[in-house]
């Protein structure tokens, strides 16, 4: 079992969720806010998950207060503005930290693996990472990368 399998997370209803769960699959893992510029990309990664999910494409949302303070709501309203106002139905998680010392442990290991322009620190909402079938990260996306823009490395992690 890889480092990434070996995580978990606790879902936004509550349940704590193994990463192993996902394990076969390509994973993006996102964190997401619902007051942010780059908030319309819900659709966009929405739109990626029902198009490749039957080939094993999940996306896992991260909602993250830490960047100006742009998920400021509770587990209720961050599922509302995802499923009514984005149709997300994806699976998404628990709000977390994704910097600092309480950053959640997937998101230390996905910046210890993959760097960034900020070195091992998130610049902002809606930063990706592509992790392949076996685990390993594979990709990293900065912000203001559009889902579109992903596509042709979820079609090669996919091997599609």
């Amino acid at each position: 079992m890889t480092p990434f399998h070996q995580l978990t997370a606790t879902s936004l209803g509550g349940q704590s969720i193994s990463l192993d769960d996902y394990a076969g699959k390509v994973v993006l893992v996102v964190n997401t806010a619902s007051h942010c510029g780059f908030t319309k990309q819900y659709a966009g990664l929405e739109a990626l998950y029902k198009k490749y999910a039957t080939h094993g494409l999940v996306v896992l949302g991260f909602p993250c207060n830490q960047f100006g303070k742009q998920e400021p709501g509770g587990a209720e309203e961050i599922a509302q503005t995802c499923h009514i106002n984005y149709g997300v139905s994806f699976p998404m998680f628990d709000k977390v930290e994704v910097n600092g010392t309480a950053a959640h442990p997937v998101f230390r290991y996905l910046k210890n693996e993959l760097p960034g322009v900020l070195g091992r620190r998130i610049k902002w909402n809606f930063t990706k990472f592509l992790v392949g079938r076996d685990g390993k990260p594979l990709k990293r996306f900065a912000p203001f990368t559009t889902p579109e823009k992903m596509e042709a490395a979820i079609l090669a992690a996919l091997a599609i």
